[in-house]
């Protein structure tokens, strides 16, 4: 009996069966007042609950209205803004100042950071043979899958993997922040060579070095790498670390962990949902947007021309035929992506440095025309601006960083979020998550399988 790699006929036609008793009428949401993605019409969220890691603010009340505002993203109080100029101007590397704050909710003294550098680069290590036993071994083609499994197998090795105290937990989540670089990248690499038979290579990272420096050190063969470009990647990684407790892969984490289940089952949980397309995976599918115009936008300075491929591509008519312009609109933010404004001045830098100016000029001329095309074309319920994600696969392209990697990157930044807010769960709340769910089925009788037609 052979492993099935694609649906059978006999398959695709009890998929059809299910198909035809599940779907449920869209009416029956407003009828029941049920927030579809637990957001009314007018995107505001269902709470679920409370937290003090970071904040999002996207309108402002003036004079009794709620009004569409600047967006702005607050790390334990303090503005994204000031946390990032704060470390650039001194000339530090600002993840592990920023993972500091979001894990205990101050910003760390000197003495601080530096022993707290000191336990991640402690904590950064694998067990004996796993990245042979573990990561060689079985390869994949998707590196948060990979990511996943090398998680749930560290499961295996860690002799206290299920006690939940805080101090244990707070153990195996700061290794967890160490070793996630190295098995993304170390996980590439294994794809790398067993599929597309390209040479194989493991760099150990070097402690004296930042998050950032040692992925470029460990992804490029020669190792080296540029200050502007380790900074770029750093800066990533900072605006990435977390985001409310709302999106989907942090809210997952709260529901996991209330369950009372161990780090290791709450982290692959976090990376199931992170890996979808509609989570994590949205700056993949912008590289390829900018991709399909570049080949089919014979002027790339035309406005005009470039305009009216947007507005094929919001018709269902180019690129994917979904009708989405990707990197545009947000969940919450309408007026502006903070991150996405801060992001920006460090990718014309980087582009400079590239030689890869004409294309950063055509990411600036959509991201201003896209909007317009966005208004006049579709009815909104809020404005739209770029996201975070409309320039992150243009810095990772000019990083050199594989397509394969770029969620894996939203990982390694995201992990510290998921583990503080793995903490505040554990720490505040002893109840299990469980929403409501209203049953809209009819009753039926029981029939014997002989009168059943």
């Amino acid at each position: 009996m052979s492993f099935k790699m694609e649906p059978t006929p006999e398959i695709s036609a009890l998929a059809d069966v299910c198909r035809e008793n599940s779907g449920i009428a869209p009416e029956l949401f407003t009828k029941y007042d049920v927030k579809k993605g637990l957001r009314d019409v007018n995107g505001n969220g269902v709470r679920a609950g409370l937290t003090r890691i970071s904040t999002i603010v996207a309108k402002e009340e003036i004079n009794g209205e709620s009004v569409p505002c600047a967006g702005r993203l607050y790390f334990r109080g303090i503005d994204v803004r000031d946390l990032t100029a704060g470390f650039y101007n001194e000339g530090r590397f600002g993840f592990e100042e920023t993972a500091y704050l979001i894990l205990f909710g101050k910003l760390p003294t000197a003495d601080e950071l530096n022993h707290f550098r000191a336990v991640l680069a402690d904590s950064r290590s694998l067990p004996k043979n796993f990245v042979r036993d573990v990561i060689m071994k079985a390869p994949s083609k998707d590196m948060m899958n990979t990511l996943a499994r090398s998680v749930l197998t560290l499961y295996a090795y860690d002799k206290n993997s299920d006690d939940t105290s805080i101090d244990n937990v707070m153990r195996q989540c700061l290794m967890l922040i160490s070793v996630f670089p190295m098995l993304s990248v170390y996980g590439y690499h294994a794809y790398n060579h067993y599929y597309k038979d390209k040479s194989f290579y493991i760099h150990r990272p070097d402690p004296e070095l930042s998050t950032a420096e040692n992925i470029l050190r460990m992804l490029r063969p020669d190792m080296k790498y540029t200050q502007l470009e380790a900074q770029v990647l750093d800066i990533a990684l900072v605006l990435h670390m977390d985001h409310g407790g709302g999106n989907n892969s942090t809210f997952t984490t709260h529901v996991i962990s209330s369950s009372g289940t161990d780090t290791y089952s709450v982290v692959a949980a976090a990376l199931g949902s992170l890996k979808g397309p509609k989570h994590g995976g949205a700056n993949i599918k912008v590289v390829k947007m900018f991709q399909d115009i570049r080949k089919n936008v014979k002027d790339h300075k035309d406005e005009k021309e470039v305009k009216e491929y947007l507005k094929k591509i919001l018709h269902k008519e180019a690129f994917d035929k979904a009708g989405l312009i990707y990197g545009f609109g947000h969940a919450i933010y309408s007026v502006s992506d903070p991150r996405a404004l801060i992001f920006k001045q460090f990718v014309e830098k980087l582009a400079d440095s590239k030689h890869r100016r004409a294309e950063y000029d055509l990411y600036s001329m959509i991201e201003r025309l896209a909007p317009e095309v966005i208004g006049e074309e579709r009815k909104i319920y809020k404005g739209v601006s770029a996201n975070v994600d409309f320039y992150s696969g243009f810095v990772y392209s000019m990083l050199e960083l594989p397509l394969e990697l770029y969620t894996p990157m939203f990982a390694i930044a995201r992990i510290v979020g998921w583990s503080a807010h793995r903490m505040e769960e554990l720490i505040n709340v002893d109840k299990i998550i469980r929403p409501a769910y209203i049953g809209i089925q009819e009753n039926a009788e029981y029939k014997p399988i002989s009168d059943r037609s």
